[in-house]
């Protein structure tokens, strides 16, 4: 049994897949196995990985071309998983060498955690820095945002097996057992790692380090891009689902988290209104109930506030407010500035503008 099962799907990915690999020997940690999850690739992805495989046997390949979506993909490789700590990566992605060695040291120190990300350099296709990703750190503000946006990159994420085993953790599934069998929600793709950060998030088992654990390969053809309007979709629905359980669980009366969502850098329009306030003084008040008052729960509620208003100048003033007071993260600037592109005249110029101003 390895400490840590790597894995990793592919489905052609060749064009990346040698520099993910060898960043994963590159590892301070070496007791570890990567399971690579091939989903019927036809472009010699799985042949690299049998070369790779006679150097380095801990490298192998288990081909599930049958698999249904990503979610039935990775359930494949957890149920052939033996180990410790089961981590995900990409084929596209590379990791920085003490990534392993961060993530179980973060497991030490916090081991009511289930799963625990980290921060990410995002590069393109050639290698380049575009920009950070950032993430919240601290249990309590991993549960709050888990209400709102996924909390955890997935593929810097890595979880403790024994406890994915014990609570029967799968991906698309709900496996919380709030809700009867026939009312329980399925995530095939598009959110399947939303579905299953964000159930474990508001219980309290989640967590980010706040060191960069990986480079986070954006190059056009990632999921995020090709089907967005898809993906925020089923990210609305995973967030609303994922309130109710929190109401049940915490005994809080539900909200509609919709208004106060950032899925992938957005802010959704609603009935064409400009303002929640109302919306929000409920929901804070249930989401400082439920999670007991705390400075990381407020953090999150901040941003959320800011995010009452659709009114384009009130909304960019707030935001240059709160970024005066806390350090903004992955998607909460982007949320305001796609939302003023979007409504005022001259987007193109607007844009360069809130470059400038944001720099």
């Amino acid at each position: 049994m390895a400490t840590i099962d790597v894995l990793l799907p592919v489905k052609n990915g060749v064009d990346f897949l040698a520099e993910s690999l060898e960043s994963l020997q590159a590892q301070t940690v070496s007791d570890w196995r990567v399971l690579v999850l091939d989903h019927g690739s036809t472009d010699g992805s799985a042949e690299m990985v049998e070369r790779y495989h006679e150097r380095d046997a801990r490298i192998e390949l288990h081909r599930f071309p049958e698999a249904d979506g990503l979610s039935g993909l990775l359930n494949k490789g957890l149920e052939i998983s033996d180990c410790r700590y089961v981590m995900r990566h990409d084929a596209d992605d590379v990791c920085y060498p003490e990534r392993m060695a961060i993530s179980l040291a973060a497991f030490e120190a916090s081991p009511q955690c289930v799963a625990i990300g980290g921060q990410a350099d995002v590069i393109d296709a050639k290698g380049a820095p575009i920009h950070e990703m950032k993430m919240p750190v601290g249990v309590q503000r991993v549960a709050a945002a888990s209400l709102f946006r996924n909390p955890i990159a997935h593929p810097t994420a890595m979880l403790d097996f024994a406890e994915v085993q014990r609570q029967g953790i799968r991906y698309g599934v709900d496996f919380m057992g709030v809700f009867p069998q026939e009312q329980q929600m399925m995530v095939k793709n598009l959110a399947e790692d939303y579905f299953l950060f964000g159930q474990l998030g508001i219980q309290g088992k989640c967590n980010n380090v706040p060191q960069k654990l990986i480079k986070y390969r954006w190059h056009g053809n990632n999921v995020s891009a090709t089907r967005f309007d898809e993906q925020m979709k089923v990210s609305l629905q995973v967030s609303r689902y994922l309130v109710r359980a929190f109401a049940r669980m915490k005994q809080q009366p539900y909200f509609d988290p919709a208004p106060f969502c950032n899925h992938g850098g957005l802010l959704f329009e609603i009935d064409g209104r400009n303002d929640f306030s109302p919306e929000f003084e409920r929901m804070a008040a249930a989401v400082r109930e439920g999670l007991m008052h705390s400075p990381e729960v407020e953090r999150e509620l901040r941003f959320r506030k800011l995010a009452t208003t659709r009114n384009e100048l009130l909304l960019l003033w707030r935001y240059f407010l709160f970024q005066a007071g806390n350090e903004p993260e992955t998607g909460e600037w982007n949320a305001v500035r796609s939302w003023l592109i979007r409504r005022i005249p001259g987007k193109r110029r607007m844009s360069t503008l809130l470059e400038t101003a944001a720099a």
